[in-house]
């Protein structure tokens, strides 16, 4: 099958298009290098096809979006502190690059799995949160991700088919420091056996999930035949910013204590996703636990 992958040199957006190679199909990577890098893509870069293009630029992406099976959507902004700084450029290329991307799907009749965001829930007071709780973003980040559902929802009605994978704490090797979450900085600073510096007083919840599961839930999401949702997608199982430092601490076999510096505006104070609704419709459910995906991206010193 032939598929295109945008934002496919960024974190999730490479190991999506390493899944889709690993499984012998034709890949074209659409990404501006703004986010992404090439080195993401080191591995698989003489079986894919490349095109360095801007999510904005609609006639440079129908040009080459023919004949193509599905697109897994994953370009993006994704810095919450930078969003209240280009509140206009978060709304362009998060929610105007889909709006394109879902025009371009319904001019070829192709299916899209794109990436949406927990953070259109806002804080919550009933968890944990299903697909249905009202949607408040606190960020203009999480704005911009809610009106590309709203996009979704309107070509949706027109035929497209659709499905938005609400993503919650991704974590994995890839991620870049400068617009990733906790875990790639707590890593950074453990690594040169400093400690992890915590914003806030750490009683903030988090929901983190593996990128590897993430991958898994847009294929079955892409090979389902579910025509259009929007889905949940992490463990479910919650913890909090100190127990994480604690748990990557002890995966150093270091003795040390985090620093606390003030919290960040736009924090969500508590994250907890409801996912009965993804095994439902596209039977999937994650197999690896936080401690568990650490393991893999940062394994204990024998």
């Amino acid at each position: 099958m032939k598929f295109i992958v945008t934002g496919g040199s960024g974190f999730i957006g490479s190991h999506i298009a390493r899944y889709l190679v690993k499984q012998n199909h034709e890949v074209t990577v659409i990404d501006d290098l703004r986010r992404g890098s090439l080195e993401n893509l080191d591995d698989i870069k003489d079986k894919i096809n490349f095109q360095k293009i801007n999510i904005l630029n609609f006639q440079e992406i129908k040009k080459i979006a023919k004949n193509v099976d599905g697109i897994f959507h994953q370009a993006g902004l994704g810095s919450v502190p930078q969003s209240f700084k280009e509140p206009e450029e978060y709304h362009n290329v998060n929610a105007i690059g889909t709006e394109n991307i879902l025009k371009i799907a319904k001019q070829i009749n192709c299916k899209v799995v794109y990436a949406s965001s927990s953070s259109i829930y806002g804080n919550q007071t009933k968890f944990p949160v299903s697909e249905n709780a009202e949607r408040n973003p606190l960020n203009p980040y999480g704005e911009s991700k809610l009106q590309a559902e709203k996009f979704a929802q309107q070509y949706a009605k027109n035929g497209v088919k659709v499905i938005g994978l609400r993503y919650f704490n991704v974590f994995g090797i890839g991620q870049n420091l400068n617009y990733a979450g906790v875990i790639p900085k707590f890593i950074e600073r453990l690594l040169e056996h400093k400690p992890p510096i915590i914003e806030g007083d750490g009683t903030q919840i988090r929901n983190f999930i593996y990128v590897d599961d993430v991958v898994r839930a847009n294929w079955m999401a892409f090979v389902s035949s579910v025509d259009y949702a929007f889905l949940n997608i992490a463990t479910g199982t919650t913890t909090s910013v100190n127990n994480l430092a604690r748990i990557m601490i002890n995966l150093t076999s270091q003795k040390l204590e985090p620093e606390y510096v003030d919290s960040r505006p736009g924090d969500i104070k508590k994250s907890q996703a409801d996912t009965s609704l993804a095994k439902k419709l596209i039977g999937w459910e994650p197999k690896f636990s936080l401690e568990e995906g650490l393991k893999e991206i940062f394994p204990k010193n024998d």
